[in-house]
């Protein structure tokens, strides 16, 4: 089959820059791909790399896309090299929207979403509006500021949080908190993150995981840290692609794994690494616009447990139509 092929950056700002351990974010860049069939059956998709997490950089996402011929073919979209995952995940998503007939509708009221608050204290009163909206999963990033006073906030949160879900006439109400260090944290300091949120653990407020509490290079350690501790950990930068996925796995690694499928690579094989291995996966966002998270939420839908809630509440991170 050929595909007559065009595409377009696209750039977005967020309404407040978003803080994490590898720096501040102020926006948000991509490619937005689009493939036509001979029968004029389109297909959309979004290249939306993540150069500090481990995929391509944009411009060699734009140089790769800038080379192409205007007619491309299937067999083609698959032999993208797997140094280009962001490239594989947006032509091959594009290919799957022309032979896909799943409604995105469908999806969203299928999965739970977790809602992503800011770090530091402005986390406070984000919750309580994103609680308001109806989320009951909450991922907050951590090792942005010093480690006393994150705690000391976090411990203001769970009571916050606390004081809610106690009031709150649904007696069975559970709030499930995710803390997200992005490997910013020391062997102390992750040892002090996970004693706080073993004491904190209870029937209506749990902490769901600490993800990526150290580098990536210290593999050996986070496994440690996972069995000395109730609070489960979660990979994250460990697991950014396919290639490391199947070496965390191999390793021994069986506890949660976050996916961000706009850079992990190939959806086809992505859908063969979750179904063998039976992956527990938690899957996440990057930041893309509705196209790619669309595409996302199709593997979610498809791969993860239905009892987490997926990484992709951060409609409030960006204005409305505000894709240039």
């Amino acid at each position: 089959m050929v595909y007559l092929f065009n595409f377009s950056p696209y750039s977005r700002k967020f309404k407040q820059p978003l803080k994490t351990h590898h720096g501040i974010w102020e926006k948000r860049e991509g490619i937005i791909i689009h493939l036509t069939n001979e029968q004029e059956k389109s297909g959309w998709g979004e290249i939306a790399p993540l150069s500090w997490f481990g995929s391509e950089t944009l411009q060699q996402a734009l140089d790769f896309c800038q080379q192409l011929p205007k007619k491309l073919t299937s067999e083609f979209v698959f032999t993208i090299p797997d140094e280009l995952p962001a490239c594989q995940f947006g032509f091959e998503s594009a290919l799957e929207m022309i032979n896909c007939s799943s409604d995105i509708l469908n999806l969203e009221q299928k999965l739970k979403f977790s809602g992503l608050l800011p770090s530091g204290n402005a986390a406070l009163q984000v919750f309580k509006t994103l609680f308001n909206q109806g989320f009951r999963t909450f991922k907050w990033k951590i090792a942005v500021y010093p480690i006393s006073e994150e705690i000391l906030i976090f411990q203001q949160l769970t009571q916050q949080i606390l004081e809610i879900i106690n009031s709150s006439t649904e007696k069975q109400e559970v709030v499930y908190l995710r803390l997200d260090a992005n490997g910013g944290l020391n062997w102390e300091e992750a040892n002090q993150w996970l004693s706080v949120c073993d004491k904190i653990q209870s029937n209506r407020l749990k902490i769901e995981f600490i993800e990526q509490p150290l580098s990536v290079n210290q593999f050996d350690e986070i496994l440690v840290l996972s069995q000395d501790y109730s609070t489960a950990i979660a990979l994250d930068e460990s697991v950014a692609n396919l290639t490391h996925i199947q070496d965390c796995y191999q390793r021994g690694w069986r506890g949660v794994f976050v996916i961000k499928p706009a850079i992990v690579g190939s959806p086809r094989k992505l859908r063969k690494l979750c179904l063998e291995n039976q992956i527990d996966a938690v899957f996440s966002s990057v930041f893309e616009t509705s196209l790619g998270r669309q595409a996302a939420l199709r593997l979610a839908a498809e791969l993860s447990d239905s009892k987490r809630a997926v990484g992709f509440g951060i409609g409030h991170w960006f204005q409305e139509n505000d894709v240039s």
